[in-house]
């Protein structure tokens, strides 16, 4: 795909300095620009790049004054890294912009699907699955039985969505996520052998979901897994079953929570966390990457460490931690003193 810079112009509202007929089509970082490509410059430390980039364009703040010669086509606005994403979001819509039902497809007779579907080859609708307007679902997807997915949603290759999961609308489920797989539901019985546990309830996704590629959310035991409104789930990341996710909440990768925990709206929880079952998390909790969560939490706390402290304290006890080699010196050597004394 090609675009010129007054096409670029047009989308975001701004200003051309150069040539209105330069055509790119590629993306660049400033310092990596080379012809045919489009970049911008945000951050003053990398303004000397733009007096050598090979970039054909380069989308600037309007208050940037030149102080050298340019060799690249300048498009002002009132702000660039904000237009650039824009660009970034609209390019995105362009180059997904699939529809129609590739070959080979199954799609039972009770499925419904809305307009503008776009299904990939070797994707499998189920029985009685519910599908709203506008939806991209990309090849090699699985969608169970009764799934129902609402408007403007995105799956892509490889996501499986098993039976009775529910989906709102403007989410996006990436390569390898699994809605729905059973929860980690096992007894033991007398002789001591692990006896399953059926798990016959569903997942709930609300609107404006992302679920990273490879994360999997599994189905209750009874009730439902909810993941409300809003939430982030990056890669790799295990939600049990019975867990809910409060609104706006952002989890990094590799992260796991643990079955019938709840956790509250607006948290932020770094990479690889752990939280133990069976426990409430609070609204606008900060969770430091690596930690372990093995208490309910208050609303606000930060934490760090496993098990986790608050976020001071663990700070104030790591200065003494680095230093217990020297201070068990001290120690033995007063102890010493004291038994020659």
């Amino acid at each position: 795909m090609k675009f010129t810079a007054t096409q670029i112009a047009g989308i975001l509202e701004g200003e051309i300095e150069g040539n209105p007929d330069v055509e790119v089509s590629k993306l660049a970082k400033i310092e990596e620009g080379s012809p045919g490509s489009l970049t911008f410059l945000s951050n003053p430390k990398y303004t000397s790049f733009i007096y050598k980039t090979q970039a054909s364009i380069t989308i600037v703040n309007k208050d940037f004054k030149a102080e050298d010669s340019l060799d690249t086509t300048l498009i002002r606005v009132e702000d660039a890294y904000k237009a650039f994403s824009t660009l970034l979001e609209y390019y995105n819509q362009v180059k997904m912009n699939k529809t129609g039902i590739e070959q080979p497809v199954f799609i039972a007779e009770s499925a419904k699907y809305g307009e503008n579907l776009y299904m990939g080859a070797f994707s499998y609708l189920g029985e009685n699955v519910s599908i709203g307007d506008n939806v991209k679902i990309y090849p090699n997807v699985y969608i169970g039985d009764n799934v129902q997915i609402g408007d403007n949603c995105v799956v892509f290759a490889g996501a499986k969505i098993y039976s009775e999961s529910v989906i709102g609308n403007h989410c996006v489920i990436h390569s390898g996520a699994i809605v729905g797989a059973d929860g980690f539901g096992f007894t033991p019985n007398e002789k001591g052998e692990y006896q399953k546990v059926p798990q016959t309830g569903n997942v709930i996704i609300e609107d404006h979901v992302d679920v990273g590629a490879g994360t999997t959310i599994d189905r209750a035991t009874l009730g439902s897994t909810i993941i409300r409104r809003g939430v982030k789930l990056d890669n790799q990341i295990q939600i049990a079953h019975n867990v809910e996710i409060g609104e706006n909440t952002a989890i990094a990768a590799q992260s796991g929570v643990a079955g019938s925990t709840k956790i509250g709206k607006n948290c932020l929880i770094g990479g690889q966390v752990g939280i133990v079952g069976h426990v409430t998390i609070g609204n606008n909790v900060r969770i430091q990457a690596q930690s372990g969560i093995g208490r309910n939490v208050k609303d606000n706390e930060v934490l760090q460490g496993s098990p986790a402290l608050n976020y001071g304290d663990y700070n104030k006890s790591y200065v003494h931690f680095k230093n217990l080699p020297k201070i068990i010196d001290r120690f033995n050597a007063i102890e010493k003193n004291q038994d020659n004394e």
